[in-house]
């Protein structure tokens, strides 16, 4: 698979040519730092608009448009939360416990404008409320996601988490003590990639399953 630049992200999205250069300062900024704190995969930087960029914004179609509030769980270097932002996404609070990628976070957000909410603390010890919408990358595997997402999921929340090629074998481990309805789309970025989109997420009651 040949490496994306920002015109054939462009195309494929169909963003604006402004969001585009917002995208690109993001980038710079994003390979600077990678020399300091470890926040993507050395090997991913020499296709970040594919790998990164496209992985993430793949999710905005997904997004209810009445949605108003997005959580992303261990945002990391800000994939997927920060990136759907700069796209429009509103009401987006990252969560990251690790205090430099906090930092990281702030400057690209800073320099690309872009509002968003960042939380440095563990998901565990962030104050809970139910989100519209609860995204996650490379976080956990979803028998120990589902319990990190708990506190941010209500009867309406919609999941979309970024998932590999063991997500079949991750929904048999999760479904042991929890119910959903489940749907894997095909990823955009990745031919071994997955979106997986859950709904009505509940803890099966003690006993049961």
């Amino acid at each position: 698979m040949t490496s994306l630049g920002p015109e054939g992200f462009a195309a494929l999205t169909g963003v604006s040519r402004e969001t585009v250069a917002r995208l690109e300062g993001y980038a710079e900024l994003l390979k600077r730092w990678s020399g300091r704190i470890n926040l993507v995969s050395r090997n991913t930087l020499g296709d970040l608009w594919r790998r990164h960029f496209l992985d993430s914004a793949q999710l905005l179609p997904l997004i209810p448009q009445k949605a108003r509030s997005l959580v992303d769980l261990g945002s990391g270097a800000g994939f997927p939360g920060l990136v759907l932002a700069i796209l429009g996404v509103s009401g987006v609070e990252l969560i990251e416990s690790d205090k430099r990628k906090g930092v990281f976070l702030r400057e690209a957000a800073r320099l690309t404008n872009t509002p968003v909410k960042i939380s440095d603390s563990r998901i565990e010890t962030a104050k809970p409320h139910a989100a519209d919408v609860v995204t996650a990358r490379a976080c956990a595997p979803l028998d120990k996601l589902l319990p990190l997402a708990q506190r941010f999921i209500g009867p309406n929340t919609l999941c979309l988490f970024l998932k590999g090629e063991h997500v079949a074998d991750e929904l048999t481990a999760a479904q042991r003590d929890w119910r959903m309805k489940a749907a894997q789309l095909p990823s955009r970025a990745d031919p071994r990639g997955v979106i997986l989109r859950l709904e009505q997420v509940t803890r099966e009651p003690e006993g049961g399953g």
